[in-house]
């Protein structure tokens, strides 16, 4: 499309204010990404979203408007339920789209790029009529720093967007101060048709055609027919896919890691990183009572004037609920249980619009709602499953600030220095529970390189099989495993 067709798109879909909006951005590339999707998905309505608290106010009442939010007990508390086969990250559809000829080994999951971006235009096509598109920007790592990656998302769930919002920080006037950046990433997701579930919610409807498709080389992610953080949430998982790429070219790392600042005597603070692969425990090390949380999930790291630095992708935490109790896990559990702005999903919700997880303190309720509908003990699925309260992969979605123990460099533009990387994962029966590496490279390569870990519920198919995770990085790697 040429500028005046562009424009013209914009003017009329948008109207004048969001369009207003969107023209404070000097940048023809996201000009032309936001129409070319507007006018393929074909919303009904297009919210551009600044920075302001009254735009990310209109997300949060959307949510709620469009049921795929509900209202909790405790002031601030929502819940939002995934359909009952769409509770984790779907490794089989989410496929890399390379050009023919491009190998990235047995272990990668790649498709054909011409082929992938023909069917997820298909599947695209009008798949927002009647609904509205929100249009989000935001900024991976601190802003105005050496870390930072500026990125659009563009979604049709006002629960994606209500989630991001909390996780990310807001990146509307970054993406102003830029400009003509030429490179951001970008992000497009459709929920999809919904049909409904407990509490009146909305969960998509079409799983069969579900698909997470990441276009490395114009740096855009699909997600469609699904609404699990973990495939819609652009600039969690999948945004970390195109960033490690990004890294692998320019020499610096995107890891899946937790960074703890670990108190020592005289004020001493001595910043760990930390990677295990999802659902064992990055979270509850991050949290340890006395010390101070900067990350739990993704680092980028760099090294600087000759010192390994490394920042929070994110501002907020996706969590996992399963476990937490007020013994183990004190500074979560104090912020799950006082007002505030927190997303609990696939969790139980008992009557009196309080919510319950495995193995939270307490008696389970002996009914409920979740995310298979009404719950009562015994409740089997129709392949004769047992339904548990809550999905053991039931989350938390909460700003860090929330968090008593979040440290005061959370933010810091210049990150953290990292003076040790712990390597971990479920073993039950085979490692001793700590070990210390005789040096750089034995930890390196048989620690890190050589992780095995059980899988869990984090993603689709069984659980406690031992697999072959390197550096707890190999389900996010979009370059061979020896590249990386």
């Amino acid at each position: 499309m040429n500028q005046k067709r562009i424009t013209d798109i914009l003017n009329v879909r948008l109207g004048k204010e969001n369009y207003q909006k969107l023209m404070r951005i000097n940048n023809p590339k996201l000009h032309q990404f936001i129409a070319k999707y507007v006018r393929l998905c074909n919303p009904a309505k297009v919210f551009i979203c600044t920075d302001s608290p009254e735009d990310i106010q209109y997300i949060r009442e959307a949510a709620i408007r469009n049921k795929e939010e509900a209202k909790l007990a405790i002031e601030g508390h929502t819940v939002h339920f995934d359909g009952y086969y769409d509770q984790a990250r779907d490794k089989e559809n989410t496929k890399y789209l390379v050009p023919k000829g491009v190998n990235l080994g047995a272990e990668i999951n790649t498709m054909d790029r011409e082929e992938g971006i023909k069917e997820i235009n298909d599947i695209l096509k009008n798949i927002m009529a009647g609904r509205e598109l929100y249009v989000k920007f935001f900024c991976l790592g601190p802003t105005n720093s050496k870390f930072s990656i500026p990125c659009v998302q563009l979604t049709d769930s006002s629960y994606v967007a209500h989630s991001e919002d909390l996780l990310y920080r807001q990146g509307y006037e970054e993406f102003v101060r830029l400009g003509n950046h030429k490179r951001f990433f970008k992000f497009l997701h459709s929920q999809g048709e919904l049909t409904e579930a407990g509490l009146g919610l909305r969960v998509s409807k079409n799983i069969e055609k579900r698909r997470i498709y990441i276009d490395l080389q114009d740096e855009i992610i699909y997600s469609t027919n699904t609404q699990y953080g973990g495939n819609t949430i652009g600039l969690k998982k999948l945004a970390m896919r195109l960033a490690i790429k990004r890294a692998s070219e320019e020499g610096w790392l995107v890891e899946h890691m937790f960074i703890l600042g670990v108190h020592g005597p005289k004020e001493r603070v001595t910043y760990l990183t930390g990677a295990f692969p999802s659902m064992c425990g990055k979270t509850s090390t991050a949290t340890i009572e006395g010390e101070t949380i900067v990350a739990d999930d993704i680092a980028y790291i760099r090294r600087i004037n000759g010192k390994i630095r490394a920042v929070n992708v994110e501002k907020g935490m996706f969590g996992i609920l399963q476990d937490i109790n007020s013994k183990d896990d004190p500074v979560l559990w104090k912020a799950l249980n006082a007002p505030g702005e927190i997303i609990f999903s696939n969790v139980l919700v008992t009557e009196d619009g309080n919510v319950y997880w495995n193995g939270k303190d307490g008696e389970c309720p002996v009914k409920g709602v979740n995310h298979s509908g009404e719950w009562f003990p015994g409740k089997k699925d129709k392949e004769g499953k047992e339904i548990l309260p809550s999905h053991k992969n039931a989350r938390f979605t909460l700003d860090l600030k929330t968090l008593d123990n979040v440290d005061p460099k959370l933010d810091d533009p210049n990150g953290v220095i990292v003076s040790g990387i712990i390597y971990g994962g479920r073993d039950s029966d085979t490692l001793v529970p700590v070990e210390e590496a005789f040096d750089w490279i034995h930890g390196i390569i048989t620690k890190g390189a050589a992780l095995e870990s059980e899988s869990t519920a984090a993603t689709l198919g069984n659980e406690g099989v031992r697999v072959l995770n390197p550096m707890s990085n190999l389900d996010f790697l979009p370059i061979s495993i020896g590249r990386y």
